[in-house]
């Protein structure tokens, strides 16, 4: 039986909390302001400088408005920072909507798949209600990215400019998602029945749907498009008649995604060991999701040479604590919660993971990283929340936020030791659906 709340109870807290003069003056400022405000630590703004020792040479940022394409945005902002580099035209910038609309093929194609696979388990099993539950949502991961730009290629952003929907995907992602569950049961339904041949016709029809569906509410893509543009010298550039995938071999020919790995520090899980999230996998054969997992110190100290190396960094992370979208700033004393309410709500990285409260919400770029003698001391970061969040869009985070809140950083295989490299290209352990990775 469990703990009742007696009237005893209720009247000893209420004096507790009484008895200390100072929760009086707290409860106001808090009741008045907002918890977050009434806990805003104003130090922050001293601290955290818009210098940095290393720097990329960036200009004008993106805007993912409201959708959950960050993870698109970053991978396509690594792409751009490098062919910006390379031929000296900085603000060139990449079609979201047209991997967007590749995506959602590729992932109702992949939904059914899971969908077949599972087909003899119960609907309310926990593999099976991960799968449902992920139906037309729009977050993912750095390999989806890859995995889109290897099979599709890519356009310059004119080509396939941002559509209402692809900016405000809610509706089209609630409508596609209950299609797409509602087609799972047509299929279980058939798969169970063992009839194959009606299972791919149906697949087939359904598929056919969700890309009337999508050209409906995104565009339909470029089949080919010219090329044209200015560089930063302002010469005038044009090659007509492109192929999404010709532009990207010709022009981005030397990138191999396959020569980057996703590090993650999730310290509630064994460390040097190479995971996977086959469920989440979005185009299938290319370019397979895959973390490994090590220390901190390998993701900051690997993410500070390719920088040096004058190349963006990938990362992954959970913007949604301690930050301050208004200012750009990332700091993990930015609200102290802990002093406002006197408890305790410290939580290592370790246990926030175990329990749900840490995450990878979120996907943004490196671009530079200032130090002292060896010793980090913030990071530059690219947002694709636009030009009004942040310093232009640029966010500045503190190392400690780096080591509290960072979870996955994309670093070319150079810079990892032999015994790294061979452990990410090794045998992968496979995650379930419902895995907090995922």
């Amino acid at each position: 039986m469990g703990h009742k709340i007696t009237v005893q109870e209720l009247e000893k807290f209420a004096n507790n909390f009484n008895d200390n003069p100072k929760n009086q003056v707290v409860a106001r400022a808090a009741q008045k302001s907002g918890v977050s405000m009434a806990a805003y630590n104003e130090r922050v703004q001293n601290e955290l400088t818009r210098v940095f020792s290393t720097e990329l040479d960036t200009e004008n940022v993106t805007n993912q408005l409201h959708s959950g394409r960050c993870w698109e945005f970053a991978t396509l902002n690594i792409l751009r920072h490098q062919f910006g580099k390379k031929y000296h035209c900085k603000n060139f910038t990449f079609s979201q909507s047209y991997n967007f609309f590749w995506d959602k093929i590729e992932r109702a194609n992949t939904f059914y798949d899971n969908i077949l696979a599972t087909a003899d388990e119960k609907l309310n099993s926990r593999t099976v209600e991960a799968i449902l539950g992920g139906a037309g949502e729009d977050g993912g991961h750095f390999h989806m990215g890859a995995a889109l730009i290897e099979k599709y290629g890519v356009v310059p952003s004119y080509a396939m400019p941002e559509s209402f929907n692809a900016n405000n995907t809610d509706a089209f992602g609630k409508t596609l998602g209950d299609k797409l569950r509602k087609d799972a049961l047509v299929l279980r339904e058939l798969k169970q029945a063992g009839k194959d041949k009606e299972v791919e016709q149906a697949r087939e029809q359904f598929l056919s749907e969700v890309y009337q569906m999508t050209a409906i509410a995104v565009g339909e893509p470029p089949k080919k498009f010219d090329l044209e543009y200015r560089d930063d010298d302002k010469k005038y550039h044009l090659d007509k008649d492109l192929t999404p995938l010709e532009f990207l071999h010709k022009y981005m020919g030397e990138v191999d995604f396959n020569d980057y790995v996703v590090l993650t520090n999730a310290p509630d899980r064994e460390y040097n060991k190479l995971y996977g999230i086959p469920f989440a996998d979005n185009v299938g054969g290319v370019c397979r999701i895959k973390f490994l997992n090590v220390p901190m110190e390998y993701l900051e100290t690997y993410a500070v040479n390719q920088l040096k190396d004058g190349e963006a960094v990938w990362f992954g992370n959970d913007v949604l604590v301690q930050s301050d979208r208004k200012q750009g700033y990332l700091d993990s004393d930015l609200y102290k919660y802990s002093d406002l309410y006197g408890v305790d709500l410290s939580m290592s990285k370790a246990d926030r993971l175990r329990t749900g409260s840490g995450y990878a919400s979120h996907a943004m770029v490196l671009v530079g990283v200032d130090e002292d003698k060896g010793q980090i001391r913030q990071w530059k970061v690219e947002n694709s929340w636009g030009e009004k969040n942040g310093d232009k869009g640029f966010f500045v985070m503190n190392d400690k936020w780096f080591k509290e809140y960072v979870y996955e950083v994309v670093v070319h295989k150079k810079y990892l030791t032999s015994e790294q490299v061979a452990l990410a290209e090794g045998p992968v352990t496979d995650l379930p659906a419902w895995d907090s990775i995922a």
